[in-house]
């Protein structure tokens, strides 16, 4: 994910504005805690009798939770949510429309390697992470948990569906592929394990240059875009519709997914 995370991951991860986890050249969610409070509040009606309309609750927190904290509970949901998200990935690719930006960059590297799409999703993650250590992040258990199962979902998800000739069908699956990669990026970056590779490189890159979150993001996703295309991957619609759509449809899933701690007994 991105991330929220959010690619984490040939995923144009989640930057997370989250998480795909995405980090996975993700779409960033608004959905971040932040005063880190995980405080999650209410539609509360107006009690100063001035007529001011109800206020907003506030996102859902998505920060990292130490492992310890029901592991049992959040583990599934994040390999869930990280496998889903490289099925939807493979159902983009086939659909050979326009793919998110680290997938194009993937696409690229596959023409001119003798490695799977999946294989060199995993080798670019491996390749991010590195990046981390001039600047000073620090992998959680959801980072390599990226690196490890996305690529593999991914070409588990070519193997399963076949190239269609039609252009209806391949505008059922760019569809399928962006809805479930939404819902994907909300499920992994709801169990709060921390980002992926890519979105772990944009928050360093955010606090080393002093830039903000959406500067260092939309030069990341430009270059690995740029990069990828001048390879040979596929850019097109789908590549638009994917960067419009998938924020929207992540965020609309993060409240569902986005795992609360127990409040404990005083």
């Amino acid at each position: 994910m991105g991330r929220g995370a959010a690619d984490e991951d040939g995923h144009g991860h989640v930057g997370r504005g989250a998480a795909d986890e995405d980090g996975h050249g993700h779409v960033g969610l608004d959905a971040a805690d932040e005063d880190g409070q995980g405080h999650v509040g209410l539609d509360a009606a107006d009690e100063d009798g001035q007529g001011h309309p109800p206020r907003r609750p506030p996102p859902p927190p998505l920060s990292y939770l130490p492992f310890a904290e029901r592991p049992l509970r959040r583990i599934p949901q994040l390999l869930a949510g990280l496998a889903l998200y490289g099925f939807s990935v493979a159902l983009t690719v086939r659909a050979a429309l326009g793919v998110n930006p680290w997938a194009v960059l993937n696409q690229g590297l596959e023409r001119h390697t003798p490695f799977s799409f999946g294989l060199l999703t995993t080798l670019v993650g491996a390749a991010v992470l590195a990046l981390w250590i001039p600047l000073r992040q620090r992998p959680t258990f959801g980072t390599f948990a990226n690196i490890a199962l996305v690529g593999a979902a991914a070409d588990v998800g070519l193997w399963l569906v076949p190239q269609p000739a039609g252009l209806p069908v391949r505008i059922a699956l760019l569809t399928a592929g962006i809805l479930l990669n939404g819902l994907s990026i909300a499920v992994y970056v709801g169990a709060r394990f921390g980002p992926g590779p890519r979105d772990g490189l944009m928050t360093g890159l955010t606090a080393a240059t002093g830039r903000s979150l959406r500067t260092v993001r939309t030069g990341i996703e430009i270059t690995v875009l740029a990069t990828g295309w001048l390879l040979g991957g596929t850019v097109g619609v789908g590549t638009v519709l994917y960067a419009v759509t998938v924020g929207p449809v992540a965020q609309h899933y993060v409240p569902k997914w986005a795992y609360a701690p127990r409040r404990t007994a005083r």
